[in-house]
């Protein structure tokens, strides 16, 4: 395993480090996988691929570019703004504006490469970049079809909450807002250590449990990736719902796997059920939901590249 990635590249898979900006001049960092056998006369289907919620790039981004790198296609597997090697002042700032934006400054990109064919780019969100993902395809039309992993609405699972609790976190973090300004910075608290730890903290709760296993420990520890976000971003979580318009994503197909044991399924239900045909909700047995993070053995490529290569043969 190399010292920053959480995986190890494919033999047969180039990476690139390569960088672009978005629509409002921000520079995304991402990571261009390809076959080394890639013939630049050619055209190649492409897939833009964004992190689990506070993950980065060389986590399961990676590992899904490096797989679909490995089986034909060219990958994007990138920095969200405000986090990793990405621009954007302040830190650790979460915006579902700016996070669904990626998928498409991710197209930008993969649509100006000469071996990229254009009008067969595709995207995967994992985790809360599944709902990205999803958020960006309701309006950027040259995402011609989306895949997404252990999907996490984080718009959804803010309002899960009772309205005592959400007045609660509004009085909270609006007041936040004042010792920002005051402070010239905004406060960021990490869910994750610096160095990864060899037990799990005690009393997490299920979901916690999971996330601790990856982010926290050896399994998936990266230090651009120590979870939570400033503490005012809860504002905008509870403000913009990601998936208010997902019917509008059809007939651009939808491919959503999500863990037979994950304890975060109600999301990926919630958005299959209010998302138009052609649409496919695929279970994977005796899987988590970290499992679909790095797990090449339960994720499933084979499915994935078959729906892909569908999607872009009906066009």
């Amino acid at each position: 395993m190399s010292e920053n990635y959480t995986f190890e590249l494919e033999t047969s898979v180039k990476r690139e480090h390569v960088s672009y900006l978005n629509r409002y001049g921000i520079l995304c960092v991402a990571d261009l996988y390809y076959p080394k056998n890639l013939d630049q006369v050619k055209q190649y289907p492409a897939i833009v691929i964004g992190p689990p919620y506070a993950g980065c790039k060389e986590q399961g981004p990676g590992v899904y570019a490096n797989q679909l790198a490995k089986r034909g296609f060219v990958a994007l597997a990138f920095d969200p703004v405000f986090m990793g090697e990405s621009g954007g002042e302040p830190r650790h700032v979460s915006s579902p504006d700016m996070f669904s934006e990626g998928f498409s400054a991710g197209v930008d990109f993969l649509g100006t490469l000469q071996y990229v064919n254009r009008n067969k780019i595709g995207a995967i969100g994992i985790c809360g970049s599944g709902g990205f993902a999803l958020s960006a395809a309701q309006v950027d039309t040259r995402i011609k079809a989306i895949a997404t992993a252990s999907m996490f609405d984080v718009t959804q699972a803010a309002r899960l909450a009772s309205p005592e609790q959400i007045s609660s976190l509004k009085d909270q973090a609006s007041q936040q807002r004042w010792i920002d300004f005051e402070n010239k910075t905004p406060e960021w608290l990490p869910a994750f250590p610096e160095e990864p730890t060899k037990t799990k903290p005690a009393g997490l709760d299920p979901v916690s449990d999971e996330f601790y296993e990856y982010y926290g420990m050896k399994r998936g520890h990266h230090i651009n990736a120590r979870g939570n976000f400033t503490t005012t971003s809860q504002l905008s979580m509870l403000q913009f719902p990601l998936l208010a318009h997902i019917e509008e994503i059809s007939p651009r197909p939808i491919f959503m796997a999500i863990g037979e044991n994950a304890q975060t399924n109600l999301f990926s239900q919630t958005a299959f059920e209010n998302a138009l045909e052609p649409k496919e909700l695929y279970i994977v047995p005796n899987a988590n939901h970290i499992d679909l993070y790095d797990d090449i053995n339960k994720i499933p490529f084979d499915k994935i590249t078959e729906f892909f290569n569908s999607a872009f043969t009906n066009l």
